[in-house]
């Protein structure tokens, strides 16, 4: 809708993790590494946390994206609240293997078998758990068990843990002491600063503007930047609903004043500035319509309580016929 208005070839805010807009500040950085550097080295267990919002999902994406899938060989586990059963079923599933019993020692010794023979293919296979706060925490425990497939050399099997703070408390809990003592690698996602904010919003905007276009004042992206805290995901909701407002007021560059309504809107509040113009444009008309009446009263008013009586047509009696001299009424 606002696209050509705004010189844009696609939406740069929309809230769909994709990779190709992947923002490398400092701790994103740090967890795209993390989770590489535990794959490739075969490290076993990797963990990455974040506050909602903060870009996790965004960063598998682009981990998967880009690894050789002729070398490693991915399971993504998106909705982890399932037992360790479903769970194995869910990679044999992704693997393309067939149980040959359905009991979890089973599938855990094939699960073994194929492991190794991956390995000596000089294939790595990676177990990805999006979301992994949900998991129950007997699954989590079960997780162990499959930590310890290895040989001499590597561990056969990459668990990469990927979730909100939630996941670190869970994780302290004393019957899971023993899997946290085995994640090799760990790396937190923060907040973006104020400067890394509005680097982000213009790496957004790069790269999807056709010619160079500033799109949102300098007061705007002040606005929307101190309103998000820090969460990509804050900004380009607060950031796509300021282009669509800002479309619709025909404003380019959108202004302070278009980010503040947005922003209030979203928390359910009348906008400060968006009231005190329709409150002084109202009582600039009500003023208006004020002077207008008492020019037109003092142009029209005529004082008449006082005024001496003129003319007939001023008497009482001109009113009804008057009898002629010498006669008498009817």
């Amino acid at each position: 809708m606002y696209l050509n208005f705004y010189n844009l070839v696609s939406e740069p805010f929309d809230i769909t993790p994709d990779p190709e807009f992947l923002f490398a500040s400092p701790s994103h950085k740090e967890a795209f590494a993390s989770i590489v550097y535990g794959i490739e080295m075969r490290k076993g267990f990797v963990a990455v946390t974040g506050e909602v919002g903060t870009g996790k999902t965004t960063i598998l994406r682009a981990c998967l994206a880009k690894i050789d899938r002729e070398l490693v060989r991915p399971v993504y586990v998106f909705n982890p609240n399932i037992s360790f059963q479903d769970l194995m079923e869910t990679i044999f599933q992704e693997l393309g293997l067939t149980p040959e019993r359905p009991t979890v020692h089973a599938m855990v010794q094939q699960f073994l078998l194929f492991l190794v023979e991956e390995y000596k293919a000089g294939r790595n296979v990676v177990l990805i758990i999006d979301e992994a706060q949900n998991t129950p925490v007997e699954t989590l425990e079960s997780l162990r068990v499959l930590s310890n497939l290895e040989n001499a050399q590597d561990k056969l099997l990459q668990i990469v843990l990927v979730g909100q703070p939630e996941l670190e408390e869970k994780l302290n809990r004393s019957e899971l002491r023993q899997l946290r003592q085995r994640i090799a690698v760990w790396s937190r996602i923060r907040p973006l600063t104020l400067r890394e904010s509005r680097e982000y919003i213009r790496h957004r905007l790069f790269q999807v503007t056709l010619e160079e276009n500033e799109v949102f004042s300098p007061r705007a992206v002040k606005r929307i930047v101190h309103h998000a805290r820090g969460i990509p995901r804050t900004i380009n909701i607060v950031c796509d609903n300021a282009l669509i407002t800002g479309y619709g007021y025909q404003q380019n560059p959108i202004s302070g004043g278009v980010a503040a309504e947005v922003i209030s809107d979203m928390e359910g509040k009348p906008a400060r500035g968006r009231l005190s113009r329709w409150v002084l444009g109202l009582a600039a008309v009500v003023l208006l319509v004020v002077a207008s009446l008492m020019i037109l009263l003092q142009s029209t008013w005529r004082p008449v309580l006082f005024a001496a009586p003129t003319g007939r047509q001023d008497s009482p009696t001109a009113r009804f016929p008057q009898p002629a001299p010498g006669t008498t009424g009817p």
